[in-house]
């Protein structure tokens, strides 16, 4: 790369990758990335960055009418006086390094989730895993009072399940060729709505849980995979509905029960 020029800082660089160079420092900043390319492609990689958290938090963005007035009238204020455009040289700077402190706070925290895979989005299915996991380590565990309602009752539970989900015909899975058979259910808050939880207990004692709760994306997915040491998680999106079975068994036992689940709530 050629020697940096005395008049192209890094800042110039942040600054030209976010939208807020002066119009006359363009065209010099643009030569200049033409020449380097190590400080091209750093620019590039910080611009997808500004898109993505952009994207990330566009729908809890606020516009109100008069807004696009606020910006015209800040760039007519240079005819006020050297002292008002002076100072809002200084909040523009302010504000650019406010910007890029909290784009790298974002990155920083959750940089693996959003960057490694972008097409990841902080829905009601990031939460779902973990709000299978802990109602498995609160519940599984309960020796007298695991479910609100048994086994005995499964019709019933099914019903009221379904009616406080909103959700008709809400099928209970038989897990019995697997080799487990069913404890009972629950109902649970999941994302703020009303849910169910199912569990299920083999021969040896081993439990594990079925959770279905709602999903205000209404979107598809495929299988995913989480773990928290020894407890593993299958989980999946079906439409306006999102399912996770949770257990500390074997992953491979854990992905056959799901797949059977997945093949009678579908049916």
């Amino acid at each position: 790369m050629n020697e940096r020029k005395p008049n192209v800082t890094e800042a110039d660089l942040h600054a030209f990758a976010d939208g807020l160079l002066p119009s006359e420092k363009q065209a010099e900043l643009q030569a200049w990335l033409t020449e380097n390319p190590e400080d091209a492609a750093a620019v590039a990689a910080w611009q997808v960055q500004n898109d993505e958290i952009r994207a990330m938090f566009s729908p809890y963005a606020i516009s109100k009418d008069g807004d696009a007035d606020l910006f015209s009238k800040s760039r007519n204020t240079s005819s006020a006086g050297a002292a008002a455009s002076q100072s809002s040289r200084k909040l523009t700077m302010l504000a650019a390094s406010l910007a890029l402190f909290v784009a790298g706070a974002v990155a920083g925290h959750f940089g693996p989730d959003l960057f490694a895979r972008p097409e990841l989005k902080l829905t009601s299915i990031e939460a779902l895993p973990q709000q299978a996991h802990s109602a498995f380590v609160v519940y599984a565990s309960d020796v007298r009072h695991p479910v609100e309602v048994g086994a005995d009752q499964e019709a019933h539970l099914a019903t009221w399940l379904g009616k406080r989900m909103n959700v008709a015909g809400l099928k209970v899975p038989s897990l019995q060729t697997l080799g487990f058979h069913l404890v009972g259910g629950r109902l649970l808050p999941i994302n703020g709505t009303p849910g169910a939880l199912f569990m299920y207990e083999n021969a040896s004692g081993q439990r594990l849980t079925v959770l279905v709760g709602r999903n205000s994306g209404n979107t598809t997915t495929s299988f995913r995979f989480a773990s928290d040491n020894a407890i593993e998680t299958f989980y999946w999106i079906d439409g306006d509905l999102g399912y996770a079975v949770t257990g500390e068994i074997s992953r491979d036992m854990l992905r056959q029960v799901a797949d059977e689940c997945y093949r009678q709530f579908s049916s």
